[in-house]
């Protein structure tokens, strides 16, 4: 059975993406900050514009000021509406897909988020592949996190400060009740409105003149009010910091060193844009955090080191200028833990070089310290799959699961391996196991497509193909894939699939006609 065209959709290995080039950390690129705008606008003014009404009001852990943000935004249009911007970046923008990365982004996102007084949100975290230093939240729990943020901080609490404020933004429904403000108007005005909001919390200066268009002199009142949401956001994030065991200081320690940076270059850094600072912001944000001191130890882990060193060995020009910056890093470290995460930067640099046998010898200096840190161990099967020792990888791979049984990286570099060395039955049972018991993701469904298809069972791979459809926000492309199933001849689908599928479209067409009903779909 064919499977439908994905169209330019890049396919990228579960290795991870090489990123934009440079060795600055403040690189000023407005490519994706401008391709953020335009999705902001298309999406919310042209679909906000026929916002159902929704009678539920749901509960802020705020004080009461007459909250009624459920009239205009319902909790199940904020999902799809999330699900719709999520969809238009993924296709748009460059998303980091290595699992390593986007495992651990999710770990200290739900960390943050579990202790929240309002966690009852569902929230997607995930990386996009650009040096610029920014960060959005969106809708629905939608969360992204610019690579520069992560290569740019100086310790996990300051990224966690970073994610905790986006966090806040969408506990707090910033988005619904900058609506309450202007609920006078009329609805077109006010989704119009929203619009223009989220522009400005991408480019303050396109965002102002987008207010100014809709409401006049109302809108510098709206500007003062996401101003207000900043300062919120500050003071629920540094909460959530302390909560989680972060340094409560992380965030206002990140700020303080952008706003110094930007002094020294003639542009700001795009976080300063988006997320305007001033001395009052910052005072106020340092005063609360100073509330939380003494409550450390703070738990922060390696993770954070091991994973900007690979973002950093990916975002130079080309792999022998990462290959020399890392080299001098490991040669002049000062602290043992300083060594190792360069050293690891210097492996994945040595690996995309193609300089094997230096970078083999790396990475046992590594293992021999920590022969059961599985990050060493995945670089280590790296270098042997890239040079084609499938037996040496899925030896590494073996010992590594017996470690990590359920380590989502380690499933899906695992049967990726498997798949390139022509072993698709082992990747199937692989995945499929994985599958029944942990939340399965894009990737995921990529890999068990290829696995299905290659191990002879056409039917189940077509089946995977429209759950990752589905994921990619293609619901009536997946609805089309299963319908396809059914009507074919050869194979055919067993009594058993038949009804999976069935039940599977019923579902996928109640999320499809709720789309056309809240105007995300024609």
């Amino acid at each position: 059975m064919p499977r439908f065209s994905r169209g330019e959709r890049s396919r990228s290995e579960a290795g991870g993406n090489s990123a934009n080039p440079g060795n600055s950390k403040m690189m000023m690129s407005t490519e994706n900050s401008s391709l953020l705008i335009r999705t902001g606008i298309s999406l919310l003014l042209a679909y906000c514009l026929c916002a159902p009404a929704a009678a539920d009001v749901t509960t802020l852990d705020l004080p009461d000021i007459g909250d009624s943000t459920g009239e205009l935004l319902s909790p199940e249009f904020e999902r799809r509406l999330g699900q719709a911007f999520l969809s238009q970046v993924r296709k748009q923008a460059d998303i980091v897909s290595d699992p390593e990365i986007n495992t651990y982004i999710e770990s200290i996102g739900y960390r943050l988020v579990s202790q929240s007084d309002n966690n009852e949100q569902q929230f997607t975290f995930f990386v996009i592949n650009d040096p610029l230093i920014n960060a959005f939240a969106a809708p629905g729990g939608i969360v992204g996190i610019n690579s520069g943020i992560i290569m740019n901080a100086d310790s996990e609490s300051e990224l966690a400060g970073v994610v905790a404020h986006e966090i806040a933004h969408v506990t707090q429904k910033h988005m619904a009740r900058s609506v309450e403000m202007s609920k006078k108007m009329s609805i077109p005005t006010m989704a119009a409105m929203l619009g223009a909001i989220l522009i400005a919390t991408q480019n303050p200066d396109a965002g102002q003149a987008a207010l100014m268009a809709v409401q006049g002199a109302s809108a510098q009142a709206q500007i003062n009010f996401t101003r207000a949401n900043e300062q919120e956001a500050d003071r629920i994030g540094i909460q959530l910091l302390a909560r989680s065991g972060f340094n409560p200081r992380g965030m206002t320690g990140f700020f303080r060193k952008l706003q110094q940076s930007s002094r020294f270059s003639a542009q700001a850094p795009e976080f300063l844009r988006t997320h305007p600072l001033t001395t009052r912001r910052i005072a106020d944000a340092a005063a609360r955090a100073a509330a939380y001191s003494g409550t450390g130890p703070y738990n922060e882990s390696m993770s954070f080191d091991l994973v900007r060193a690979k973002l950093v060995a990916r975002t130079h020009a080309n792999p022998r200028e990462a290959v020399a910056f890392f080299s001098r890093r490991v040669a002049g470290a000062l602290h043992e833990e300083s060594r190792d995460a360069d050293r690891y930067g210097y492996i994945i640099a040595l690996t995309e070089d193609g300089q094997y046998a230096l970078a083999r010898e790396q990475a046992r200096l590594l293992l021999a310290k920590d022969p059961e840190n599985v990050t060493y161990l995945l670089a280590a099967a790296d270098i042997e799959l890239r040079q084609g020792n499938y037996d040496a990888a899925f030896s590494i791979f073996s010992k590594a699961e017996k470690l990590y049984p359920d380590y989502r990286p380690l499933v899906l570099n695992y049967s990726n391996a498997l798949l390139k060395g022509e072993q698709p039955y082992l990747a199937r049972d692989k995945l499929r196991e994985f599958g029944r018991f942990q939340p399965p993701d894009i990737t995921y469904f990529d890999y068990l497509t290829r696995a299905e298809a290659e191990a002879g069972d056409q039917v189940e791979s077509g089946i995977a193909n429209a759950e990752y459809y589905f994921l990619t926000g293609e619901t009536q492309v997946a609805i089309e894939q299963l319908r396809h199933i059914l009507r074919q001849d050869a194979p055919r689908p067993d009594y058993y699939q038949t009804e999976r599928i069935k039940a599977r479209m019923a579902f996928l067409e109640q999320e499809l006609q709720l789309e056309r009903d809240l105007k995300l779909r024609k």
